[in-house]
């Protein structure tokens, strides 16, 4: 069958998804994309622009997925002359509905946030099916748009919520991990501290920090390498804690390659996980599949997609718990370091997921 994906934002992990799936997939694959660039600009315009595209061009696609970052009910309403009678469907990687905003947004000070959530909604009410990447993502959207929707004065059509929810289901995300066989690289020096996350403010880079500013103090021996991506402005707790963990830093910042990347995730003991916000957990999944030793909040999607056998282990309560974690694996280093955790990750490798997708997908068209 032919599908076509469209993303007005294609870069990072939807670009990665995407390519993953086209590459994996029994079905034919087209993309539509724009530059992953100015996000607020592509959830507003981008419709209009990858409207005229889709309508210039000769694909006859069975199946429209759509991503979470198109205004799909514009772009659908553009298009209706071809697009009218093709099943839909959309794939939440995240939302701009329960997403943290950072207090230190333009939008947030105006008051202007909301309208994206607003879009992510009528995206979804547009649809003929909605995919969440997880559980804990879709119990978040549905709860957010019923308090999105309330917060006007009449007509606020709550129902429409129960019609997205009756046309909502899971669908994790497919993973390329087996990219990451061919870089393994062997590390026995003191316990090295992995963050290889973006270095954003809803992935708590305080918090991590903090913690480990505390260990310093108490005068436990470890090594740290934070990976991810650093945009033009980031929380400045990264200056500070360059400067004030200087002495056991390894490597501290963006890799350029993913050979780099993927040998010092190889490298790393442990990854203390610190977000406030998570809709699935792409760089936990990939240190998971590197054996590296995970501890986890108890919130967001990480109880959801880590065995319950594992929870008293590596999911933390509060700070003080996940100190005492981390100074515990320290203290046992040579034992924690035999544990495997691959097995935990590999079911969303693509060899995996790809066939999932295939059903899926074909059933949507076969019963629309």
């Amino acid at each position: 069958m032919n599908i076509l994906i469209i993303d007005p934002y294609f870069t990072g992990s939807h670009k990665s998804w995407a390519e993953g799936y086209k590459c994996h997939s029994n079905h034919t694959i087209n993309l539509l994309t724009m530059k992953g660039q100015f996000w607020k600009w592509r959830m507003h315009g981008g419709a209009v622009t990858l409207a005229n595209q889709y309508l210039n061009s000769d694909f006859k696609p069975e199946l429209i997925l759509a991503t979470d970052m198109l205004d799909f009910s514009t772009f659908l309403s553009l298009t209706r002359q071809k697009t009218a009678h093709i099943p839909t469907a959309i794939y939440f990687h995240e939302n701009q509905l329960s997403y943290p905003w950072s207090p230190t947004d333009r939008d947030v000070k105006e008051n202007r946030n909301k309208h994206y959530g607003f879009i992510n909604f009528t995206s979804a009410l547009s649809s003929d099916n909605v995919l969440f990447n997880s559980q804990y993502h879709l119990d978040s959207f549905i709860q957010e748009a019923s308090l999105l929707l309330k917060h006007f004065p009449d007509n606020n059509e709550i129902e429409s919520v129960q019609i997205i929810r009756d046309n909502s289901q899971v669908l994790y995300l497919g993973l390329d991990l087996k990219r990451f066989d061919a870089h393994q690289s062997h590390y026995d020096g003191p316990p090295l501290i992995l963050w290889n996350h973006r270095w954003e403010y809803d992935k708590n880079p305080e918090l991590f920090f903090e913690t480990l500013f505390l260990l310093q103090a108490d005068g436990i021996d470890f090594r740290l390498a934070v990976l991810g991506e650093n945009f033009k402005t980031t929380p400045s707790i990264f200056d500070e804690a360059q400067n004030r963990l200087r002495d056991k830093i390894l490597h501290f910042g963006y890799c350029e390659s993913f050979n780099e990347y993927a040998q010092w995730v190889w490298k790393a003991d442990i990854l203390p996980v610190t977000n406030i916000q998570d809709f699935f957990g792409i760089s936990i999944m990939e240190a998971m599949y590197c054996n590296v030793f995970p501890l986890l909040p108890n919130r967001l999607t990480y109880p959801e997609l880590f065995p319950e056998v594992f929870h008293q282990n590596h999911i933390y309560k509060n700070e003080t718990d996940l100190l005492q974690k981390l100074k515990e694996y320290i203290a046992n280093v040579n034992e924690k370091r035999k544990i495997q955790f691959s097995h935990i990750a590999k079911p969303f490798d693509w060899d995996m997921m790809a066939p999932v997708y295939d059903n899926l997908f074909t059933k949507l068209i076969s019963n629309p």
